[in-house]
């Protein structure tokens, strides 16, 4: 037989656009089948999360629907409790913010005229009040939009309430028969194959996200304790804005640059403060509690998790933001396995008992 096989470098030079061709209609089907995709997504992340203490109680010994719906009676306990006392607190302070925002600005300018005079009179070359003044009247303009926005958001949800209800109900629906579903899935995988990676799949999913949540909501606990002892203003809606940003790479920087810039606008000193206790909440944070807790989860390399963040808000906006790490991280740990000969076929099934060759697998498991 003519061995016909085309050189490497033809192979690669075709394989590039057939991944670019194949990455573009997946993003056409994403947008073409929103919002959807991402009720699905959504749905299926919080059973992710969701399943996790539910296999808790299945180590323990207790049934898995009774089990299932223990937790998910907890959980919307859980969700009224804190949509009847806490949603109604950030709502308020939100309004107040934008109510404070045009007297801090004043005051920062002022601040900022103070500084320049003291500047002048130690003879120093500084001239930063035009700059800092056209930068200043931006970011209220900004700031007081995008407070709107998110007040508007959270007054106008009867357009959304069809779907936040569609996302419960596939949430139940996923954690009382969602392993059916993922069996009927994984059964086209070879069985060698398809239990690695749904095991891989389970750790990066569940293990991030609870990490994740359990170290935003410890930082925002112990910056709203510490900013209501400095007696920062807006000191709730501050500490949980940190704590969101926390959910992503690289964001408990920002989140902390904002506040800090807000509470300077006011009061610079205040604004120091706790530019310095964020900084240091957040090293104990990420240095002691963190490896606790998540250790060394993705062994993303920093410019593969930059490259996956700007993919994921590309295909899916904030969502897609939200799965891009574990995503990425799922990639690698399969792309590591199928490199370290994880997938390969094991020797007592390579052959079957009537001698057909292994590739037959997945045959077997359908039928199974």
């Amino acid at each position: 037989m003519t061995n016909n096989k085309l050189p490497r470098w033809l192979s690669l030079s075709i394989a590039f656009p057939l991944a670019i061709l194949n990455a573009w209609v997946l993003l056409q089907v994403v947008k073409y089948f929103q919002p959807s995709v991402s009720i699905f997504v959504a749905a299926s992340l919080l059973a992710f999360v969701l399943d996790y203490p539910i296999r808790f109680f299945q180590q323990q010994g207790v049934k898995r629907y009774l089990a299932a719906g223990s937790v998910l009676l907890f959980a919307v306990v859980i969700v009224v409790a804190l949509t009847l006392t806490l949603v109604p607190l950030i709502l308020q302070q939100l309004n107040e913010l934008a109510n404070f925002l045009p007297s801090w600005i004043d005051s920062g300018t002022q601040q900022l005229q103070a500084f320049q005079t003291w500047a002048a009179t130690q003879q120093l070359p500084v001239n930063l009040s035009g700059l800092l003044a056209q930068q200043l009247d931006k970011l209220s303009n900004q700031l007081q939009s995008l407070t709107g926005q998110v007040l508007g958001f959270a007054v106008d949800t009867i357009g959304s309430l069809a779907n936040v209800l569609l996302t419960v109900v596939l949430t139940i629906y996923l954690v009382l028969n969602g392993e059916r579903l993922w069996d009927g899935i994984f059964q086209w995988f070879p069985r060698h194959i398809g239990s690695q990676v749904r095991q891989l799949m389970r750790e990066d999913f569940q293990n991030y996200f609870i990490g994740q949540a359990t170290l935003g909501a410890l930082l925002a606990l112990a910056l709203i304790l510490v900013f209501l002892a400095l007696r920062v203003p807006l000191a709730l809606l501050f500490g949980i804005i940190i704590g969101f940003f926390s959910l992503f790479p690289f964001g408990t920087g920002i989140g902390i640059g904002i506040v800090s810039l807000l509470v300077g606008l006011q009061n610079f000193w205040l604004g120091v403060e706790v530019l310095v206790i964020s900084v240091m909440i957040d090293q104990v944070n990420t240095n002691f509690v963190a490896p606790r807790l998540l250790g060394n989860l993705t062994g993303l390399n920093p410019v593969w998790v930059v490259i996956s963040l700007l993919l994921g808000t590309k295909l899916g906006g904030l969502l897609g933001l939200l799965v891009a790490i574990p995503i990425a991280s799922f990639i690698k740990d399969v792309a590591d396995s199928w490199r370290a000969g994880g997938f390969s076929v094991p020797p007592a099934e390579n052959v079957s008992k009537d001698g057909i060759s292994g590739e037959q697998t997945p045959d077997v498991v359908l039928e199974r």
